[in-house]
């Protein structure tokens, strides 16, 4: 591993080393380390063809003792603004009361390792920066135990760490503070020994988030609190259909509201436009988007309906698609028994609790951005050729963010880009200063970009003991790659990777699976879990009711196709099933076991619930989880996440938990009418961690998937009925 200290990266990169580390968020006094991590671009390099070699980390110790570290990555509740310090405080041997996190801004300094580019996704910071920031801290700890021992005219082994303090021979000692200035002219070392597992102190611990104070006395500042000196606020009148235009619209009334100082026609995603209201608050502007008279043109523009796109993925379904995996089903025909299942999964909104909204300073040789966004460098490159500058031109703030599954990472930036747009129009207008765009609930529930709807068809065939002996499968659906700089190595032989995902896998089945790609005109985008989010559901309730007709215990079925090849699996589902009490204890009147598990990041989750059906509707009751996420770096954070994925996981079975368009127009606008899980439908949640010494896997998607299918489960074994679509219909016991 080869690195470089911060002042020399930075002179090769043409940037002094003040502006460098101000753009770190980083800058003053004390030991400063910028890391440069040759093999870092494996998938940057998929897509130029060229390595990406960027320096992705920063430590700074300041003399007052106070570690700060730099995360290249979004918080948005996820708690990776305490992970990633964790990482390095451990092997750092830094005092965890003197430890602060920042985020960091846009820069090819913080690209994500395997990704190439600065980014929030996937479940991959931890995962991803696991060794990465662990060698940062050690690293550093090496230079100051240097320097100490320098000053003692000591050998570097005679001294050791503990806590913020180098203690040397004869009772010599001196802070990480006091040490910072000299630790910095001491040469990055080559290598270092990171520390075994059993002297870990801070990694594996229960640990309180560093951001949980400012959150829950809410005095933590957010993107869409942001305030800027001399700021407008800005609400746009987005297009009914998705990319119609505005060709004509009537401002009178909308500038007439006092407050309101611009009224604007602004490009929108996807080749539309609309008219932009600029005011001095976002009340005033948004009394003056409702005055607004627009007239909209949408010829030319597919007009999807929900019904109709249904009727036409069922239709598809049954035809042969592009193969994704080959498998013998010359049995299905001759098959004693048979499964023939269609599920229908709908568009659905991310709806964080923060709506979409980012701050623009543009100015005419610079612009300045603040933005809760999961693709930094991917937006300010949006920002820059929007605003015909370069990227070096830009600087993008990350904000902290209430929220987003995917939202805030957009290939397109699309409200980036509004925002910028916005920015142009009102200096085009001969207006100066900063422009707030604020996106309201509606906007964003309406506005797009959605977890793609899917219709699945599966016929399974099996022998008269429940063993299966073909499966032909077929999935319908938008690809959500296609176009964006994932496609080069996601998409083969045009099959999106992120449809398929989790298909078939651990059990061992003949499945011969294929996909259609359907086009439509309404933007989709990877949604929490991504294509898991249909394929656990479709697999594990398929896999349930194999094992219903085959007349079997389902955990003993699950293990039984499992065999010895998937270790991890079998570790997450028994420790489900010893923590539940399934087969031990005996529920209550009403109340059923539902089994699900499922692998997605790398990751596994099993679920045992209990779940009854009280006046119709399914209730669920209690949650026994099993993660096996291999180390854990945060159990807190794993648990945090486990039950928060549990809560919108429920979410989706729940009638009105869907997207539909008519005549092109998404007929949601709020959570009056676009369902999402409340305090009231939370069940009992209880989390356990496989224990495991292997490098961490992601957590912040894989507790999602297995929930849906594990409720069905129960509730299929109270009704005999098999639920086939998300949200859930309306039952009876």
């Amino acid at each position: 591993m080869h690195i470089e200290s911060t002042n020399t990266k930075a002179a090769a990169q043409g940037m002094s080393r003040r502006r460098f580390l101000k753009a770190a968020g980083v800058a003053g006094g004390g030991l400063v380390l910028g890391f440069f991590v040759p093999g870092a671009g494996r998938f940057a390099q998929a897509q130029s063809g060229k390595a990406v070699y960027p320096p992705n980390a920063f430590l700074r110790i300041a003399p007052d003792n106070i570690v700060t570290v730099a995360v290249n990555r979004l918080e948005f509740g996820q708690g990776v603004h305490t992970g990633m310090p964790m990482l390095i405080a451990e092997e750092l041997d830094a005092d965890w009361s003197q430890v602060r996190g920042v985020l960091a801004p846009a820069g090819d300094a913080y690209k994500d390792p395997v990704f190439g580019m600065q980014m929030t996704g996937g479940s991959g910071s931890i995962a991803h920066s696991y060794m990465q920031y662990r060698e940062i801290g050690a690293k550093a700890r090496a230079m100051l135990v240097g320097a100490a021992a320098q000053q003692w005219n000591v050998r570097p082994e005679q001294c050791r760490t503990a806590k913020g303090v180098v203690y040397g021979p004869a009772g010599r000692k001196a802070t990480y503070g006091a040490l910072a200035d000299a630790a910095m002219k001491q040469p990055v070392p080559e290598k270092v020994a990171l520390k075994n597992a059993k002297d870990f102190r801070i990694i594996g611990k229960p640990t309180p988030r560093l951001d949980a104070r400012a959150k829950s006395s809410g005095k933590q500042e957010f993107g869409i609190d942001h305030v800027v000196p001399g700021m407008k606020v800005a609400v746009v009148a987005h297009p009914p259909v998705f990319g119609a235009k505005a060709v004509r619209f009537d401002a009178t009334k909308a500038k007439a509201i006092k407050g309101v100082v611009a009224v604007l026609q602004v490009p929108t995603d996807r080749g539309g436009s609309g008219v932009a209201v600029i005011a001095d608050g976002y009340w005033p502007a948004k009394q003056g988007r409702d005055a607004l008279a627009i007239e909209w043109d949408s010829n030319g523009v597919a007009k999807v309906t929900s019904e109709q796109q249904f009727a036409e993925y069922k239709e598809l379904a049954k035809k042969p698609g592009l193969v994704a995996k080959d498998a013998d089903v010359s049995k299905l025909a001759a098959s004693p028994r048979k499964i023939v299942a269609e599920f229908e999964f709908p568009y659905l909104a991310h709806a964080p609790m923060e709506p979409l909204n980012c701050v623009v300073d543009l100015k005419a040789d610079s612009c300045t951005v603040w933005a809760g966004t999961q693709f930094q460098t991917v937006d300010q490159a949006a920002i820059a050729k929007t605003a015909g500058l370069t990227p070096a031109q830009v600087t993008l703030h990350t904000m902290m963010a209430g929220g987003g599954f995917g939202r805030r990472a957009v290939p397109s930036s699309d409200y980036i880009v509004e925002a910028v747009n916005v920015a142009k129009a009102y200096r085009a207008a001969g207006k100066e200063g900063p422009v707030k765009l604020i996106w309201s609930r509606e906007d964003d529930i309406k506005g797009g970009y959605y977890r793609p709807s899917h219709v699945h068809r599966a016929e399974i065939g099996l022998d008269e003991k429940g063993n299966i002996l073909a499966w032909n499968h077929t999935i319908v659906g938008q690809s959500i790659l296609t176009g964006t700089p994932f496609e080069p190595f996601m998409v083969k032989n045009g099959i999106d990777a992120t449809m398929i995902e989790g298909m078939g896998t651990p059990y061992n089945v003949p499945l011969k699976l294929s996909v259609h790609n359907a086009q439509a005109n309404v933007p989709v985008l990877w949604w929490r879990s991504v294509g898991s989010t249909h394929t656990a559901f479709v697999m594990e309730t398929l896999i349930d009711e194999a094992a219903q007709m085959a007349g079997a215990d389902p955990v003993a079925y699950r293990k039984k196709l499992i065999g010895d090849k998937h270790p991890r699996h079998l570790a997450a589902l028994d420790l489900a099933v010893a923590r539940s009490g399934y087969g031990k204890r005996q529920l209550p009147k009403g109340r059923a076991w539902g089994i699900a598990m499922h692998e997605s990041f790398d990751s596994v989750v099993a679920y045992v619930v209990e779940a009854s059906i009280v006046k119709g509707v399914p209730k669920l009751h209690k949650v026994t989880g099993a993660v096996h996420c291999n180390r854990t770096v945060n159990p807190l954070s794993v648990q945090a996440q486990v039950e928060g994925s549990v809560l919108m996981a429920l979410g989706t079975t729940l009638p009105g938990a869907a997207i539909t368009l008519k005549d092109g127009m998404v007929q949601q606008q709020n959570f009056g009418d676009y369902k999402v899980a409340r305090m009231s439908d939370m069940p009992e949640v209880s989390v356990h961690i496989v224990p495991s010494d292997d490098p961490p896997t992601g957590m912040g998607e894989p507790g999602l998937p297995p929930l849906a299918p594990a409720f069905a489960n129960a509730i299929a074994k109270l009704t005999g009925k098999r639920l086939r679509r998300l949200p859930f219909d309306t039952l009876t016991a």
